[in-house]
C-alpha cells in the first residue's frame, strides 16, 4: 500500500498545486516541496525498515484492474528499485529547489506537471504489470513535453516536439512488444498476462525473439540514450528550464537503464545473449563519439547533455556484460551520475538564470567574483571524471571490471572514455572561472554567487556522492538481492531454452 501512497502524494500534490495558484502563487512550490519532502521521507522509512531483511520484495500490492485482459494493479519494489525510488524523490526535492525563483509564468501549472512527471517515473520503477508499466511511461513523458513546451527557452518547440516524437516512436515500439509477449502468453497457456513473472515463461524464439526484444530495446535506449537514438537530449537540455534539465538527466534517463536491466534482458534472455556485442559495441561508441562531440560545444548545457550521453555509455557496457561486477557498476553509475549531472545542469542553469547567457565564450575568470559557485562546479565535474573516492568512480570502475570479463577489446575502447572525460571537465573550468574576467555581454552585476539555499541543495548532493564513494556497500547491498535474481532467472531461461 505505501507504494500507492508514495505515487497518490504527487498526483494528488499536482492537483492541488495548480488549484493553489489562484489563492496565491507562492502556494504551488510550498506544496511541490511538501509532496516531495513527504515522499522522500516515506522511501527512507520503507528502506530502512527493510533493513537487514531477506525478502527480495521490500513491498507490493496486486489488484485485479481489467482481469479480462490480465491485466492487474501491480506494483512491487525490491532493492534496485528502492534506490532509484530514492533517486527519484530526492532529485525531486532538487527540482522544486532550482525551480524557486526561476519559474514566475504559471507556477501551479509548472508545479503539477512536475509533480505528475516525477509520479510517472515512481510508476515505471515499481509497475510490474507491463500495461501498467507502459501506461506510466507515457504519463511521465507527457508532462515533461509541456515543461520543455512552456518554460523553456528560445528553441523550445523544437525541443519539445524532438522529444515527444523520439520517446512516443520508440515508446510504440515497445507496446507492440508487450502485446506479442501477451498474445504468446494466450497461445502458450489459454490466457491474457501482462503480469511480469508470468511472461518470463512465455517462449518467443528464434529470429521473432530478437525483433520482439529489438522493441524494448530501441524504446530503452532511446531513452538512455545510446547512439543512434541521442539527438534529442542535446536539444532538450539546452531549452529545457533548469528544474525540467535536473529531472531529464538525474531521473528520466535511468527509466531506460533500469528497463534494460529489469526487462530487456530477463525477458529475452537468449536474444539478448546474442545481441550482447552489438550493444557493448554502442555503449563504447556513445562514450567516445559523445566525449569528442562535448569539446566542439560552445552552449555549457549542450556540453553537459553530450558528457550525459557519453558517462551513461558505461551503464549499458555493464548491462550486457550481464555478470554481477558490470552490474553494480552500472548502478552505481546510474545514482551517482543522477546526483553529478543534476548537479552540473542546476549550475549551467544558475549562470544562465544570472547572466541571461549559456555561450561560455561569453564567459571567464568568473572564480573571483562566485567563489563558491566556482568551488562548487571544480567538485562535481571532478566528481564526473570520475575522482576515487566519489561515487562516479565506484560505479565506472565496477562496470569496466565487469565488462573486461565479457568483452575485453571493447572495454579497453571504452576505458579511454576516463582520459577524456578529464579533459572536458577541466577544461569547462577553465574556460568559464579562470582567465581574464569577461563581462562585455551582461551586467556583471548581476553574476552573483549562490545563495544559502543552493549552497544546502549542493552540499546534500556532495554528501551523497561522497558517501557513495567513501562507502559503496551501503548501496551494493542493496542491490545485490534484485540483481542476483535477476542474474539466476535469466541463467536458468538460456539454459532452459538450450536444452530445449
Amino acid at each position: 500500500m505505501i507504494l500507492v501512497v508514495l505515487i497518490g502524494v504527487l498526483f494528488v500534490g499536482g492537483v492541488i498545486a495548480w488549484i493553489s495558484e489562484r489563492i496565491n502563487p507562492d502556494y504551488p512550490r510550498l506544496i511541490a516541496l511538501v509532496a516531495v519532502l513527504l515522499d522522500l521521507l516515506l522511501m527512507v522509512i520503507l528502506l530502512s525498515g527493510s533493513a537487514g531483511s531477506e525478502a527480495q520484495w521490500l513491498a507490493s500490492i496486486d489488484a485485479q484492474w481489467m482481469p479480462r485482459f490480465g491485466i492487474s494493479f501491480y506494483l512491487a519494489a525490491d532493492g534496485l528499485s528502492g534506490l532509484l525510488l530514492l533517486l527519484t524523490a530526492f532529485l525531486g526535492v532538487i527540482a522544486v529547489g532550482s525551480a524557486w525563483d526561476e519559474i514566475k509564468d504559471r507556477p501551479g501549472f509548472f508545479y503539477f506537471n512536475l509533480l505528475w512527471t516525477l509520479a510517472g517515473v515512481l510508476g515505471v520503477f515499481t509497475a510490474l504489470d507491463l500495461f501498467l508499466f507502459f501506461f506510466f511511461w507515457e504519463v511521465m513523458l507527457i508532462p515533461m513535453y509541456f515543461i520543455i513546451a512552456i518554460w523553456g527557452h528560445e528553441n523550445k518547440n523544437y525541443a519539445a516536439m524532438k522529444f515527444f516524437l523520439f520517446t512516443q516512436v520508440s515508446g510504440m515500439l515497445m507496446l507492440i512488444s508487450i502485446l506479442v509477449l501477451a498474445y504468446f502468453h494466450y497461445i502458450q497457456f489459454g490466457t491474457f498476462s501482462f503480469n511480469y513473472h508470468d511472461l518470463l515463461a512465455v517462449s518467443t524464439g528464434g529470429e521473432l525473439e530478437m525483433w520482439v526484444m529489438l522493441g524494448f530495446f530501441i524504446a530503452f535506449t532511446t531513452k538512455l540514450p545510446s547512439i543512434p537514438f541521442h539527438s534529442w537530449l542535446p536539444d532538450a537540455h539546452s531549452q529545457a528550464p533548469t528544474a525540467g534539465s535536473v529531472i531529464l538527466a538525474g531521473v528520466l534517463l535511468k527509466t531506460g537503464a533500469y528497463g534494460l536491466i529489469r526487462f530487456a534482458v530477463p525477458l529475452f534472455p537468449e536474444a539478448s545473449l546474442a545481441f550482447a556485442p552489438v550493444a557493448m559495441t554502442l555503449a563504447a561508441i556513445s562514450i567516445l563519439y559523445c566525449a569528442k562531440v562535448a569539446f566542439a560545444q560552445s552552449d555549457i548545457k549542450r556540453l553537459i547533455a553530450y558528457t550525459s550521453v557519453s558517462h551513461m555509455g558505461f551503464v549499458t557496457l555493464g548491462i550486457y556484460a550481464w555478470n554481477e561486477q558490470a552490474l553494480q557498476g552500472a548502478v552505481m553509475t546510474m545514482l551517482a551520475h543522477g546526483l553529478s549531472a543534476a548537479a552540473l545542469f542546476m549550475l549551467a542553469g544558475s549562470l544562465q538564470h544570472r547572466i541571461h547567457t549559456r555561450n561560455m565564450q561569453d564567459m571567464g575568470g568568473f572564480w573571483p567574483k562566485v567563489p563558491h559557485m566556482a568551488t562548487v562546479a571544480l567538485f562535481f565535474s571532478i566528481a564526473a571524471l570520475g575522482m576515487p573516492g566519489l561515487g562516479n568512480f565506484i560505479g565506472e570502475f565496477l562496470a569496466l571490471l565487469g565488462a573486461f570479463q565479457s568483452n575485453i577489446t571493447l572495454t579497453v575502447i571504452s576505458a579511454f572514455g576516463l582520459i577524456f572525460a578529464s579533459v572536458y571537465s577541466l577544461w569547462v573550468i577553465q574556460k568559464i572561472f579562470h582567465g581574464e574576467f569577461a563581462s562585455t555581454n551582461f551586467d556583471d552585476s548581476q553574476l552573483t554567487d549562490l545563495s544559502r539555499r543552493e549552497m544546502v541543495y549542493f552540499g546534500a548532493m556532495m554528501l551523497g556522492l561522497v558517501w557513495m564513494g567513501m562507502y559503496p556497500q551501503t548501496f551494493l547491498d542493496m542491490s545485490a538481492a534484485a540483481l542476483g535474481g535477476l542474474l539466476a532467472g535469466s541463467q536458468e531461461l538460456v539454459t532452459s531454452v538450450v536444452q530445449n
